[in-house]
């Protein structure tokens, strides 16, 4: 076995044995509607806005793959979701969405979203666990699955949703350093969020709540 792919070898295998200590090896309870959010969630850098956007509001349950390609350095794939959307335009997210009727569960969502949205193949995705369920501002509490993904894959982006699919190399992400945190106005008050800018990519709210997230539960956990 050549040297380079020995050492691919070795990274990913030292990933999995990471993710099946410290991921959640069944997606975690939602919350439930009326109850504090705790976090990970958009208010924990707003606790003021709770009431003022829809934290007492039924929680709707959404799921996105978080994909970790297997690359000679890893990397996590990411999506820039079109201009015209109605919601969450032009924006950084990860391929995720809303459970359909024939789902199984978060996991079958999270593959099936991710073939329809940019094309990535099932065969090619290996689910490791789970995060803690995200809950954002807009109500969705979102059950992200982390999967390690084989390269030779081709990706056929579904250009009614996505604008353009790019890596980002998880070392960069996991870095407290490109952690910041970032704020606007929303009705004259200033909202917070998490942002981890990258070149051209501003990624920022839910999809950087969902990645520190990563960082805490995987590289941050005693």
């Amino acid at each position: 076995m050549p040297a380079a792919s020995a050492a691919n070898c070795r990274q990913n295998d030292a990933f999995r044995a990471l993710a099946e200590r410290r991921l959640n090896r069944e997606p975690a309870a939602s919350v439930a509607s009326g109850e504090p959010v705790s976090p990970p969630s958009d208010f924990d850098l707003n606790p003021s806005a709770f009431s003022d956007w829809q934290g007492h509001a039924p929680a709707r349950p959404a799921a996105v793959l978080v994909p970790v390609v297997a690359r000679e350095e890893l990397a996590v794939l990411l999506t820039v979701r079109t201009a015209h959307l109605g919601a969450h335009a032009g924006q950084i997210a990860f391929p995720g969405g809303k459970p359909d009727a024939g789902d199984c569960g978060p996991v079958d969502t999270a593959l099936r979203e991710a073939e329809e949205e940019i094309g990535l193949p099932r065969p090619f995705v290996e689910p490791l666990g789970f995060l803690d369920v995200y809950r954002t501002g807009t109500g969705y509490a979102v059950t992200p699955v982390v999967a390690l993904v084989r390269p030779g894959f081709v990706l056929a982006p579904n250009t009614d949703e996505v604008a353009a699919v790019f890596e980002v190399p998880l070392a960069f992400l996991m870095n407290p350093a490109n952690h910041r945190i970032d704020a606007h106005s929303i009705s004259g008050r200033d909202r917070h969020f998490y942002a981890m800018p990258y070149g051209e990519h501003y990624i920022w709210g839910a999809t950087a709540g969902i990645l520190r997230n990563l960082h805490d539960k995987l590289f941050a956990a005693s």
